[in-house]
Formats: C-alpha cells, structure tokens, sequence
C-alpha cells in the first residue's frame, strides 16, 4: 500500500496539464478509427494501412529534414530578438520547402514505382502516391509551423492544435472509410495533418506576420549548419526506422499473407496507444532533467526515478492489458482479429524491455551522443529485420513479435553496459 501511496504522491505524478489530456484524446480517437477500419476494412486492409503510415514517416521525416527540433530551439533562443528570428524562420522554411518540393515532384511522377514498392503488384494506389505530392507541402508546412509555435513558447496552443488535430483526422478518417473503404484508410493518413496546416496558420500569423518575416535576404547558411546537426539522428530514425518495418510487413505477406501482416499491424497499433503514456513522461519530465544534470550521480538519481515511479505501474498495466487481452481485441478490433490474441505476450515483453530502454536511449538526445546513437539504432533495425526472418521462418506471425523481444532486450542490455557509469553512479 505504501508502494503504491508513494509512487502516486510523486512529483512525476502531480504533473497536470493539457498534455495529459491531449494523449487520452489521441488514444480514445486512435481506437474509434482503428474499429472502423477493423470494420470496414478488414486485417488485410489493415496491413496495407500500416505500410502506408511507415512510408509517410519516412516521406516526412526527409521532407522536413528533421529540423523540428532545432527550429524549436533556435525560435526559443531568439524570440527576443526580432532579426536572429526573422533568419531562423527563413532559412529553415525555404530550405525545408524546396526540398519538400522536391519530394513532392518525385513523389508523382513515380507514383507507379512507389505503388509497387509499397503495396506491391497485386494492388494499385498510384492516386494515393499522386495525393501525397500536393499534400505534402501542407503537410510540412503544419510540421513547421508547431515547431515555431512550440519555440515561441505556446506550449498550450501546441496542445490545443494536437487536440483540434485529433478531432479533425477523426472526422475525416470516419467519412472516408465509410465511403472508400481500404482507400479511404490510407488517404485519411495523408489528409488529416494536410487539413491541420489550416489550423496552425491561423494561430501562428496572430502572434507574428510570418509570411513577411521569410525572405530570402534573411537566409543564413551557417544557421543551416547549425541546425543540421539536429537533424542526423531524427534522420536515421524516422527514415531507417519505417523502411525496416515494410519491409518485415512485405515478408510477412508474400510468405505467411497479407491477413497475417494486418495481425502484426494490429498489435502494433494496441502498443502505440499506450506507449503514448511513456514518451510524452520522458519527453516532459525526464528529457530536460537528464539535459541539465551535471554529473553522473545527478542522471543515476533521474534514470532510478523512472524505474521507481513510471516503471513498475507500467509493468502493472501490462498485466492487466494480457490478462484482458480478449476484451481488448474485441473492443478495439473485431472477432476477425481474434488470432491476434496468440502475439500479445511476446509483445508485451519485448515492451516492457522497450520502456526499460527508453530511458537510456534518451541519453543519447541529452548528452549529444549522435555517433553512438546513429550506431545503436543501425544495429537495433537489422538485429529486428534478420531476426523477424529467421523467426517467422520457424514460428510463423509469431515470430515477429519474438523478434521484437530479443531486439528490446538485447537494446537494453547494451545500453546499460554503454551507460553503466550513468546507471550505476
């Protein structure tokens, strides 16, 4: 019971905001569009969904070169200073754009290319690819745009965007997976933040007069170096990341089926909801605490607060997710994905292995750890690529939910050799 008073009464659990409510929005909508398309579409439609997301995450993450959080940075540095503001805003804005533009054009003259390499020969999507090069633009643009407001301190208004945000895709999701069923699934992933840029103009041009602040006279090239550095392990991330699960996903259809992968997409969707819950805590709380702390025995005391307070509730809830799993399934999804049942325990471990990691692995963003970073997360996506192979081999769809709890264990163990000073102080 004290267990339990303490964890509840500390600080890390008082933390109340906007932020709390703007994930259990995202969660509650999340699982009314994951029932339609469950409805509607099927596993199988599922499947192609879940390909789509991780091509528009890479799209995005070349289209904005990851700059998000320097903008963040350098708008929060220089919000006082209405020149050093001006040239932040245009040489990130005009760089971002025309290699957005760039992408854009690639993007619809070879859609046909994309189609195959997405969803593969039997299927054609080629529009789908066609839509994304005139959206993306106002897709960037949205990114863009948080990121300036978040710098200049609205934290809030970033919220309440995020919010109206969530509102938005699932008015839109809803309408076009009724009408369009597996196309309408993936275009709503393209529309829903194409729509959102609307929201984040409007709000943004009431603080500054932000198309008269981008000019070409204010581009900076030595800004642009500096906010390259931020983007390399955005990068490697968001690009290798989504590119390593399509290509698991098209493993899984051409030699198990394409209900299969719907299964995995499933069960990875049930842990982006409430993984959630764990990002947004570090990314608040333990992020900027372990970016300030000046000593190895200051981030022991942090990274321990973690596996004291969050960890152990996390476990908690875990237990509860598999022993509910059944529920779960038929709440989220249909009786159609009842197979899924049969992946939840080895993707509940290799979760808890995943929040136990995160922690450290956000060393790498405090301290500025890039090479290392880049090289651990390299080796973490082919660890999981050749080990889903090697297990679906064997053990069929569930072995890539095995490979996925070696791969977090293994994560964690070396991160707590390469961190053991930081963890052990």
């Amino acid at each position: 019971m004290n267990f339990f008073k303490n964890t509840f009464l500390n600080p890390l659990f008082k933390i109340s905001s906007l932020n709390g409510i703007s994930v259990i929005v995202k969660i509650f909508i999340g699982f009314i569009i994951s029932k339609f398309i469950a409805l509607f579409v099927g596993p199988s439609g599922m499947a192609l969904v879940g390909n789509m997301r991780n091509f528009l995450a890479t799209t995005e993450a070349i289209s904005s070169l990851g700059f998000e959080n320097g903008v963040v940075k350098y708008v929060a540095s220089h919000k006082e200073d209405e020149l050093e503001l001006k040239k932040t805003l245009s040489t990130a804005f005009i760089t971002v754009f025309a290699v957005c533009i760039c992408v854009s054009t690639i993007l619809f003259f070879f859609s046909s290319d994309f189609n195959v390499a997405i969803f593969g020969y039997q299927h054609c999507y080629n529009f789908v690819f066609k839509a994304l090069a005139f959206a993306l633009p106002l897709y960037i643009g949205n990114i863009f745009l948080v990121a300036t407001i978040n710098g200049l301190g609205y934290f809030k208004k970033v919220i309440y965007i995020n919010i109206i945000g969530s509102f938005i895709g699932l008015l839109v999701s809803l309408l076009l997976i009724y009408q369009l069923k597996t196309e309408g699934a993936i275009l709503s992933i393209i529309s829903t933040p194409s729509l959102l840029f609307l929201v984040s103009f409007f709000i943004i041009n009431k603080k500054i007069n932000f198309l008269s602040d981008i000019k070409f006279k204010f581009y900076d090239f030595k800004l642009l170096q500096n906010l390259s550095s931020y983007s390399l392990m955005a990068l490697v991330s968001s690009v290798f990341g989504p590119i390593i699960f399509i290509a698991i996903r098209k493993y899984i259809i051409f030699n198990l089926s394409l209900v299969d992968a719907g299964f995995w997409e499933a069960i990875s969707r049930i842990s982006s909801y409430y993984f959630m819950f764990i990002t947004s805590i570090l990314g608040i709380y333990f992020l900027p605490k372990l970016s300030v702390s000046k000593n190895y025995k200051d981030t022991s005391e942090i990274i321990w607060s973690f596996y004291k307070g969050v960890f152990p509730i996390f476990i908690f809830g875990m237990l509860l997710l598999y022993l509910l799993k059944d529920t779960v399934i038929q709440l989220i999804f249909t009786n159609q994905f009842s197979a899924i049942s049969k992946l939840f325990f080895w993707q509940i471990l290799g979760d808890i292995f995943k929040a136990a990691s995160y922690v450290l692995a956000f060393l790498f963003y405090a301290k500025k750890l890039t090479k290392a970073f880049i090289i651990s997360e390299i080796c973490s996506l082919l660890l999981l690529y050749f080990s889903s192979i090697f297990f679906i081999n064997k053990f069929g769809i569930e072995g890539v939910v095995m490979a996925h709890a070696l791969t977090n264990f293994t994560y964690l163990i070396v991160l707590s050799i390469y961190f053991r000073k930081y963890l052990f102080a």
